[in-house]
């Protein structure tokens, strides 16, 4: 047993003061504000561990790097088929490690990984096939913090099912079947969710998608939905609908079902994704130029919104909260159309819940003791009202981090691992 004592903590979505909170075995025993200081001490503003609901881990190898060109979608592709041809296991997990613990300093204490790196970079499976996810997994834990490793479907290169080429390659398991074979030997373990993605509508095909919805029903299930313009026309084109249309046609949309991104939807669109859960990337989807989603329209038909890092340009559940207000801002020229409160759970409990961690999410007795401490008194944060923290604080404000009860950042380090240079070194390996 574990005994944490929080000056400041939110709970229920209102800030308690002085809060014994007891953990045993990874679970919240005992939540009592207003008590005498005991335990382990956790200043600033304590709120439950975010949850990274969509990653792609070796994006982050691209940071700051697309920009020449003043950073044009083919500077960005280039570089990214460039890094994904060049990674192996070894060298994946020690990019993923650190970028985990980055992802742990931000306060993330769990993460959904959409993986389609799967096999070698002619296409050849590996002497393990899962070895690259396996090395995903191996990282999060090296990391502190929790996976569930969204294995992704990815067969073709276009709506009209052109074949895979080049890097692309990696990606492929031939048709469903073959995925389906590769992902049955993926397992949960402690700290493990296996879940499952359809990279797209142009990389899935029509054919197949209804089985792969029946085989994974019940399971965490992601897929990226019209990101961009160009994905909408294809679909219509050759399938004379939207994406959206065409998933629910197969069956798709389930409880456990996230649209990743949803940046481009019609009406009818917004209404049949009201019933799952809709993953919001605002930082790399400003970075990309992709477009301003319709969240709140998204949020007003009864999705739940979770937020995620997607490619990395920031990792900063603080900016990718206050982003999907402030989007909206833009694009609407209001304020106003989120409280802190709801973007704190798309940040926590609904993210966490889209990952199989319905469990996590929220500092209450029964749930995991994800507990993350927040500076209030940084030149960011001081003289911020703690309820207004999302909109003031960053990744650089957090303090402490606990994942399922164990300390994995203390004072703002990581316990175990040298964030940045690991960071540094990963990343020239891997340009070099």
């Amino acid at each position: 047993m574990t005994v944490f004592h929080a000056t400041l903590a939110v709970m229920n979505g209102k800030i308690q003061r002085n809060v014994r909170i007891k953990e045993e075995a990874g679970l919240i025993t005992e939540v009592t504000p207003d008590t005498p200081v005991e335990g382990h001490p956790l200043n600033g503003l304590v709120l439950p561990g975010f949850a990274n609901a969509h990653s792609h881990a070796f994006h982050r190898a691209l940071r700051g790097r697309t920009h020449g060109d003043r950073g044009t979608f083919w500077t960005w592709r280039e570089l990214m088929y460039k890094v994904a041809g060049r990674l192996d296991p070894d060298s994946y997990f020690a990019l993923a490690t650190a970028v985990y613990g980055e992802m742990a300093l931000a306060g993330i204490t769990a993460v959904g990984e959409f993986h389609y790196l799967h096999h070698g970079p002619d296409g050849t499976p590996y002497a393990d096939p899962n070895a690259m996810g396996n090395a995903l997994i191996a990282a999060a834990r090296e990391a502190g913090i929790r996976i569930t490793l969204l294995d992704t479907v990815y067969l073709t290169s276009s709506v009209d099912g052109k074949p895979l080429e080049g890097v692309q390659r990696r990606f492929g398991d031939g048709d469903y079947d073959g995925w389906h074979r590769r992902f049955d030997q993926l397992r949960d373990d402690d700290g493990v969710r296996i879940g499952a993605a359809l990279h797209s509508v142009r990389a899935a095909p029509v054919d197949g998608m209804s089985a792969f919805a029946q085989r994974t029903d019940g399971l965490p299930v992601h897929v990226h939905l019209s990101e961009q313009p160009a994905e909408n026309e294809a679909c219509q084109a050759v399938h004379g609908c939207s994406p959206t249309e065409l998933l629910d046609g197969a069956g798709f949309w389930r409880p456990m079902t996230t649209a990743v991104h949803a940046t481009h939807l019609s009406d009818t669109d917004i209404t049949t994704l009201g019933g799952g859960f809709v993953c919001l990337c605002p930082t790399t989807e400003r970075d990309l130029a992709d477009g301003i989603g319709p969240g709140r329209a998204l949020a007003g038909a009864g999705a739940r919104l979770t937020l995620g890092s997607d490619s990395h340009a920031v990792i900063d559940m603080f900016e990718e909260a206050r982003g999907t207000e402030l989007d909206e801002r833009l694009a609407t020229r209001q304020r106003g159309h989120f409280s802190a409160s709801e973007l704190l759970t798309a940040a926590t409990a609904d993210g966490q819940a889209s990952l199989g961690w319905a469990d996590a999410g929220e500092i209450a007795v029964g749930r995991r003791a994800d507990l993350v401490a927040v500076a209030l008194d940084s030149v960011r944060t001081a003289g911020t009202d703690p309820g207004g923290i999302l909109f003031a604080a960053t990744a650089a404000d957090v303090t402490d981090v606990i994942v399922d009860g164990r300390p994995v950042v203390t004072g703002g380090r990581h316990r175990t691992i040298d964030v940045p240079a690991a960071l540094h070194n990963a990343i020239t390996e891997v340009l070099s």
